[in-house]
């Protein structure tokens, strides 16, 4: 009886969220089953210059309603410390000094802690045909970091805190489905201590610019054809786009000063857009393990927050509880 209860809830979230639109990087607009609940643990990482960086995201997923899900992410990195930069400062004996240029030599950070998010997704629109489903959400988030982003980049959870907000669209037919994200961020200003070379302390408030993220991905289940049952395994492949526009950055120091002016002679501090190309593969067991690949690269400019390649993996576990009746989707 168990087993049949466990295959009528994964026959519904089937229903719900078919294999080729459970993306590697980004999220469809389709939610989890009330009561299904996951657990996603990954990994990103690239070198740079030799140097080894990385940042690893637990997620806890859960579907309050059968169109309200909500994901709590904790994540750890070694991207940036609690503190900015030593060569944030140029000493030139005169408080308020412009931040130098990238680091020549990457210099390694501590593996730890960064801080917590809150992601909230409402799916209000659907339409269901045989194999077909157009779907629309709504989603806001809002996350609070440790850290001390010295970039002009906005990016929530693995750099900032702020809050975010925006739509998603996914249409799927037969094996192929595409999701199209259009999303606003508002970044917190950091206030703290910059330290030069020689120990010398400035009060330091960076304000960065607001971000706009436009990205589009594509998802196409390669096996299995027809499906038999629930313990059959899936194989998609994906291409996701991921862009993004983001205002110039703000450095106020203890004197006053407020260095506009670096906004054209510091890149990292520039105001900027790019977008990323991102193939990945995917593994599904048992419709309940998911297993993630992908590689990101350049394809129009290029990010200042990670170098390239930036390589994912990741692995989910979904687990249903409701052992008496089915969930509907609404």
């Amino acid at each position: 009886m168990r087993k049949i209860c466990f295959f009528l809830l994964v026959i519904t979230y089937s229903l719900s969220l078919s294999a080729q639109e459970l993306y590697n990087l980004t999220q469809p607009a389709s939610t989890l089953p009330k009561g299904a609940l996951g657990i996603r643990l990954f990994d990103e990482s690239y070198s740079e210059s030799g140097l080894i960086r990385k940042i690893t995201v637990l997620k806890v997923m859960y579907g309050l309603t059968p169109k309200l899900s909500f994901v709590l992410s904790g994540v750890a990195s070694d991207y940036h410390s609690l503190n900015l930069p030593l060569d944030f400062i140029k000493h030139d004996h005169v408080g308020g000094a412009p931040p130098s240029p990238n680091t020549p030599a990457p210099v390694p950070n501590p593996y730890i802690f960064n801080g917590a998010d809150l992601y909230g997704q409402y799916r209000f629109f659907s339409s269901d045909g045989q194999n077909s489903h157009f779907r629309m959400a709504a989603y806001g988030e809002a996350s609070k970091t440790r850290i001390a982003s010295h970039l002009a980049e906005a990016e929530l959870l693995t750099h900032n805190s702020g809050f975010g907000a925006g739509v998603i669209t996914t249409y799927l037919k037969s094996h192929f489905a595409a999701t199209a994200t259009l999303g606003y961020i508002i970044p917190l200003a950091y206030q703290g201590n910059a330290y030069d070379i020689y120990g010398g302390a400035y009060a330091t408030k960076i304000i960065y610019g607001n971000a706009a993220n436009f990205d589009l991905a594509l998802g196409y289940l390669l096996f299995p054809q027809h499906y038999k049952n629930y313990k059959q395994p899936n194989l998609n492949i994906y291409l996701e786009f991921l862009g993004k526009s983001y205002g110039a950055a703000t450095v106020t120091q203890q004197d006053g000063i407020v260095t506009d002016h670096i906004s054209n002679t510091i890149p990292i501090l520039r105001a900027g857009n790019y977008v990323d190309v991102n193939p990945g593969v995917q593994y599904i067991i048992r419709s309940s393990t998911r297993i993630d690949v992908s590689v990101g690269f350049p394809l129009i400019n290029s990010s200042y927050i990670h170098a390239y390649p930036l390589y994912y993996i990741g692995i989910q576990r979904y687990f249903f509880f409701r052992k008496h009746s089915v969930a509907k989707n609404d």
